[in-house]
């Protein structure tokens, strides 16, 4: 069943609506999607990349203060372990070098206690090197006897450390070859620390000797990794949450825009189409007139076989008038209150108008469905969708076929009206614009009668939808809402021809 009004594909009618059709269309959503997408990633990029940093930077520092107390604690019990006279300090004991110029203990009270603390150094948890630095930057004891002995220059780390007599730390992800203390007796698999721990004199103000102390923490590298995989893992579902989020209400945005631009352009489209077919009505109606009137004279002088030619004259013209006039009455601003209207009634006086119509084309019609259905529509408007239906499907037809009307009751409160022919049916194409006003195929035609059924159904809470197959034909089907009391106010449609 063809249910359009003989649309041309070729030549498709555009309406001068005085909305200008933009040349390269703005896709909010596509923009937005892509445009949010760079921004949110971004940003939840810069986000993850600074958290890590700082909480890679604070365990390291917090990692490093510990370890310094922790030296400088042990340097002190050492010391009074010893019973060395008071003031001295771990400072004065760590360069073996010095052990001759100590005046108040002996050398090998010294070197005992010195061998002692750094026995304890060496021992420490997760150890990859300790050196022990004196004033002029020799090394005077390592866990790698190697480096005892070599004199460090340009270490900037450790510069630092002897003149802000600070704990200095550091951290590592792969060994620098050109650092000659990281001399490691294991390469380190994670992350690792290297922490400079001052010693002073009993004044607490010069820096006598410096610990070096590298470490591969592997609780705190844990941690570090537990803390990337949940900083990564939040930011991650944060600005998915947040993208989607605003994707949803931007999409529902769009939607609405582009209802609304629908909307827009439909009621300028009517508009159009009511001005200018109040412009056709008053164009045609004294020449319909004329036409009438000279039949009508015609028919009392005419003989009986030329009678009923003329007699088919006055009907058409009619059936053109009311056409014409239901046209306008469907196109001017009327209440959207519904009424109970009968369906099955519309449906045999829109049968019995059409009647010529299906002998001459040799169509077999059937309905299947109950007695009497009312639903809510108006009389004009229902009957205004189904001649529209009725003669697109007859045109559809001209050889001959079946048109079949099948009236069901839904679930919801809803009815369903499916009208299907055996016409030559449609294109892709042709039903994606089916329902676009002024869109048509047919040589003359307006393009406006699927459209106004659209308006029409949804005016009163329906819906309409076709599917169609070319050499096939064509099922439209018209969702209705039951009459509320469908015995107040129900009406009966006139035939309209």
């Amino acid at each position: 069943m063809q249910m359009l009004e003989n649309q041309r594909l070729d030549k498709p009618a555009a309406p001068s609506t005085g909305l200008a059709a933009p040349l390269h269309e703005f896709n909010l959503l596509r923009w937005f999607s892509l445009v949010s997408l760079l921004i949110i990633a971004s940003v939840a990029g810069s986000l993850g990349y600074v958290s890590t940093r700082f909480v890679v930077r604070d365990s390291v520092e917090r990692d490093a203060m510990l370890t310094a107390q922790f030296i400088q604690a042990m340097a002190q019990a050492e010391v009074r372990h010893s019973q060395l006279p008071p003031g001295t300090t771990m400072g004065e004991l760590l360069d073996p070098r010095m052990d001759q110029r100590h005046l108040q203990f002996s050398p090998q009270l010294a070197e005992a206690t010195r061998v002692e603390f750094l026995d304890h150094i060496e021992h420490l948890p997760d150890t990859l090197l300790a050196n022990a630095y004196a004033r002029d930057r020799t090394v005077i004891w390592s866990t790698n006897p190697q480096l005892i002995g070599k004199r460090i220059d340009d270490d900037g780390g450790l510069e630092r450390a002897f003149r802000s007599r600070k704990s200095v730390s550091a951290s590592y992800h792969k060994v620098d070859e050109d650092r000659e203390e990281q001399q490691f007796l294991r390469e380190p698999r994670h992350l690792f620390i290297e922490n400079y721990i001052p010693l002073f004199d009993s004044q607490g103000e010069q820096v006598l000797a410096m610990v070096e102390i590298y470490k591969e923490p592997q609780d705190l590298v844990r941690r570090i990794h537990r803390g990337y995989v949940l900083i990564w893992a939040s930011t991650l579902a944060g600005g998915a949450l947040v993208y989607f989020g605003l994707f949803w209400i931007v999409r529902r945005a769009a939607s609405l825009l582009r209802h609304q631009q629908e909307r827009l352009i439909a009621s300028e489209t009517y508009v159009a189409l009511g001005e200018m077919s109040s412009a056709v009505a008053h164009s045609l109606r004294n020449p319909l007139a004329n036409i009438r009137s000279s039949a009508e004279l015609a028919q009392d002088i005419a003989n009986p076989p030329a009678q009923k030619n003329i007699a088919d004259i006055i009907t058409q013209v009619d059936r053109m008038s009311r056409w014409v006039r239901d046209l306008l009455v469907s196109l001017r601003p009327t209440s959207d209150e519904p009424e109970a209207v009968d369906l099955v009634a519309a449906v045999e006086d829109t049968r019995q108008t059409f009647a010529p119509q299906i002998e001459r084309n040799a169509v077999r019609f059937a309905f299947v469905g109950p007695t009497e259905q009312r639903v809510a529509s108006q009389p004009l408007q229902l009957t205004q969708i189904l001649n529209s239906l009725f003669a697109n499907a007859l045109e559809a037809m001209p050889q001959g076929g079946e048109l079949r009307v099948e009236v069901q009751v839904l679930e919801g409160g809803q009815v369903a009206l499916l009208l299907s022919d055996t016409g030559k049916g449609m294109s892709e194409q042709q039903k994606r614009m089916v329902f676009k006003p002024f869109f048509t195929t047919k040589q003359g035609g307006l393009g406006v009668g699927l459209a106004l059924v659209k308006r029409i159904m949804e005016r009163f809470g329906g819906s309409v939808e076709l599917s169609s197959r070319e050499e096939e034909g064509t099922r439209v089907s018209l969702i209705f809402n039951i009459a509320a009391g469908g015995d107040h106010g129900a009406q009966h449609p006139g035939g309209r021809g």
